[in-house]
């Protein structure tokens, strides 16, 4: 087991009613609010509505930045970054899922940056000053409600980056507020939480017992709470399970003591995004079944984690350790098809006329040769080939 550092400064409100602790969260910074969200979901639930509600019984001051995108795009952080200096924004209040706290992470902290936005987003860097973010979770999916880091687009480059920015000061996670999220969004995001606890559950260190023990128990929740919230999207439990998994798969807390892996995965799924602007947990769960399939023939050394995998998550056993591994990652893919998303590219209508650049810019500086199977330019395009 590795050294970690344990250090998530956000104070997260969760359950039914959370709402109530909006205006003395938002009070504690100032009252000129930012209020950030994406497209009409947000005002057909009515949240909308009981947000402006609060924020005018508060006398808080509101500017709005509206039509935040699925895969936030660098304009909507331009924008905001232009309402905040414009209006003199305290804090900014972020209303919807990840792609709108993310926006909401990179304005808060693009309203410091010198220079250009796009090389904030494209420089390496750790946690940077940055204006309050408060936000209001709508969906159980990426997690940025619980981390410090966020991604975002430039479609005129078909580039989409993953950086650090800052951390929300509070999230208000009510599951009731996923009530009315469409079953294919749900689902979508319910394989973003697990490919979230993927990315660090198959790491080369074994002995972080504690670690293990809770990426595995997240991946159980979620395949045992995500078709009940399918098949009857206001079930209460369901709904907050998955909600708090989320907040946990993406938070480093799944990771602590183990060695970093680079999120294969997720390195390849950006891509796909970049260029053609798909659900983000789709791509990821028509990537991972591939890609565990390749490590595994590439790497014997992988059996024992696929073992365990298919013992304490996928609930199988055998004494043919490899057959035991191959039925996991089929049960796996068996259980994504099950919630009804796309598992092949040919699907969304993606060809392989991208795959050499996609391919070199997933593995640019060498971001994974520290994998858990490190991989080479020729794997990625052949995992990316096996998916279509």
């Amino acid at each position: 087991m590795l050294n970690f550092t344990h250090d998530i400064p956000t104070k997260l409100h969760f359950g039914k009613g959370a709402i109530e602790h909006l205006a003395l969260a938002l009070d504690a910074f100032g009252k000129n609010v930012l209020l950030a969200y994406g497209g009409g979901s947000v005002k057909r639930s009515g949240l909308y509505d009981t947000i402006l509600d609060i924020l005018r019984d508060g006398n808080f001051k509101v500017t709005e930045l509206d039509g935040i995108e699925p895969n936030p795009r660098i304009e909507s952080v331009e924008r905001g970054v232009e309402l905040c200096r414009q209006n003199g924004i305290d804090v900014i209040l972020a209303v919807g899922g990840g792609s709108t706290i993310d926006c909401g992470k990179a304005v808060a902290t693009g309203i410091f940056w010198e220079g250009a936005l796009w090389d904030m987003v494209t420089s390496r860097h750790g946690q940077l000053r940055a204006l309050p973010i408060v936000d209001v979770l709508t969906i159980a999916a990426t997690g940025s409600e619980f981390d410090g880091g966020g991604v975002i687009s430039n479609m005129a480059l078909n580039q989409k980056v993953g950086n650090s920015y800052t951390y929300p000061a509070v999230s208000i996670c009510d599951p009731t507020y996923t009530f009315t999220v469409p079953a294919y969004q749900t689902a979508a995001g319910s394989a973003d939480i697990m490919s979230h606890v993927f990315e660090g559950y198959f790491s080369r260190t074994m002995d972080s017992d504690l670690s293990d023990g809770i990426a595995e128990a997240i991946l159980k929740s979620v395949m045992r709470n995500c078709p009940t919230a399918l098949a009857n999207p206001e079930d209460y439990e369901a709904r907050a399970n998955l909600m708090a998994d989320s907040s946990v798969a993406c938070s480093g807390i799944p990771e602590y003591g183990k060695q970093s892996t680079g999120w294969p995965c997720h390195a390849m799924e950006h891509q796909l995004s970049a260029f053609y602007d798909i659900t983000h947990g789709v791509g990821l769960a028509i990537l991972t079944p591939r890609w565990m399939r390749h490590i595994l023939a590439k790497d014997a050394t992988t059996l024992p984690r696929f073992v365990r995998f298919a013992r304490n998550v996928m609930g199988l056993d055998g004494d043919d350790e490899l057959s035991l591994a191959h039925a996991a990652i089929d049960a796996l893919e068996d259980y994504l098809t099950s919630t009804g998303i796309p598992m092949a590219l040919t699907e969304l209508g993606i060809g392989r006329e991208h795959f050499a650049e996609m391919t070199a810019r997933a593995n640019r500086g060498g971001r994974l040769d520290n994998a858990f199977v490190p991989l080479t330019d020729e794997d990625i395009e052949q995992i990316l080939e096996a998916c279509l």
